[in-house]
């Protein structure tokens, strides 16, 4: 499969009737005034952010702003999964409330995964609902945690357990963010790129194979492919299914395992897409146990997400700790452990399994002393 060659920028849509909304896509965005233009009139922005992307990216972001918004304020956080929390979100309201923000006051959430959901969040809450703009700087936001409407934090028992559906008004996805992005990061995006090729496209599966080493040393073309292709998919999967009724779960492919691995070990150990990568080993190996794959399917997920320098081996716990941390997810019904596995190439179901098969896959991908 050959990636088209990418125009300067790439729209992707979120048809969701009046709450339609664009992912912009390709490199100088950032700087371009157009990314910014059209978006909710207020008399004040806030830019959340944090310790780490602020000194990069906060002064250009409220330049570009600056036309649009009489008032410009900042929210920096400390940088990490272990700030997803209460007293993060507390701060953001409270300085809304301290500087009056009214119903108009846009947010923009400048970062990854963690501030993205978070600032969403607390648009949502926040007078019942203010407009955000997600401006996303690392390949996982960019790919996934970015699109959708998906806004959370993080409780001691589970990973995103507190949240809300709520659309932003835009996605702005600068390719050129992604060149001051720590190796590891880079990679933990790749996880949620590989996942769209056996829930939704095996010909993009086949393409991340053929064009791995491209996107790890972040080939523009490689990666504004990449992204457009996973914002496509989601957007299709999202158009029909906006609240997880049903179809939206398959986006949660190796999740189950995954959010078990960064709750267990503590938030911020490992990183999202790392737990997401194992993940995705483990629930390939269960497709297989359940009889809907190859045994094949596992040596080839396991290959491809070890090249992306992402670990196939979990770290070591109790059977009984899985199982307890993976009862407390969104996907389960009436006490049964749910798993998005792979149906077929391209195509992805949801199936309940027996604790005692889950601990056979456990067993067979875990080792002591794994990272």
């Amino acid at each position: 499969m050959t990636a088209p060659a990418p125009d300067s920028a790439s729209t992707v849509a979120i048809d969701l009737g009046d709450r339609r909304y664009d992912i912009l896509i390709g490199s100088g965005l950032f700087d371009t005034s157009s990314s910014w233009s059209g978006l909710p009139r207020a008399s004040a922005a806030l830019i959340v952010t944090n310790d780490v992307v602020a000194p990069i990216y906060l002064d250009r972001l409220k330049h570009q702003l600056a036309p649009h918004y009489g008032r410009i304020e900042a929210v920096v956080l400390p940088d990490g999964e272990q700030h997803k929390s209460w007293e993060s979100l507390d701060v953001v309201i409270d300085h809304l409330l301290a500087g009056a923000a009214d119903r108009k006051t846009v947010l923009f959430a400048l970062g990854g995964g963690v501030i993205g959901d978070l600032t969403g969040f607390a648009a949502a809450i926040y007078m019942r609902g203010v407009p955000f703009v997600q401006v996303p700087t690392t390949l996982l936001a960019q790919v996934d945690s970015s699109v959708g409407g998906k806004t959370a934090i993080n409780h001691p028992r589970g990973k995103n357990m507190v949240g809300a559906f709520y659309q932003p008004v835009r996605v702005v996805a600068d390719l050129d963010t992604l060149d001051t992005l720590p190796e590891r990061e880079l990679s933990a995006g790749l996880a949620e790129i590989i996942k769209y090729g056996p829930i939704a496209d095996a010909a993009f599966l086949e393409w991340i194979e053929d064009n791995l080493d491209a996107l790890l040393a972040r080939d523009k073309s490689a990666l504004a492919y990449a992204v457009k292709r996973s914002c496509e998919i989601k957007a299709w999967v999202v158009g029909q299914d906006e609240r997880e009724a049903g179809l939206r779960a398959i986006l949660n492919f190796g999740h189950t395992f995954g959010h078990a691995i960064e709750t267990g070990l503590g938030y911020g150990a490992w990183l999202h897409g790392e737990g997401v990568g194992c993940g995705m080993v483990l629930a390939s190996d269960l497709s297989v146990r359940l009889g809907l794959m190859p045994a094949s399917f596992v040596d080839r997920m396991a290959r491809l997400i070890e090249r992306a320098r992402l670990p196939v081996k979990a770290p070591a716990m109790p059977i009984e700790r899985w199982l307890d941390l993976m009862r407390v997810d969104k996907k389960n019904e009436g006490g049964e452990i749910r798993f998005v596995v792979i149906e077929g190439l391209g195509r992805a179901g949801m199936r309940g399994a027996h604790d005692a098969l889950v601990a056979e896959v456990i067993a067979a991908h875990t080792e002591s002393g794994s990272r």
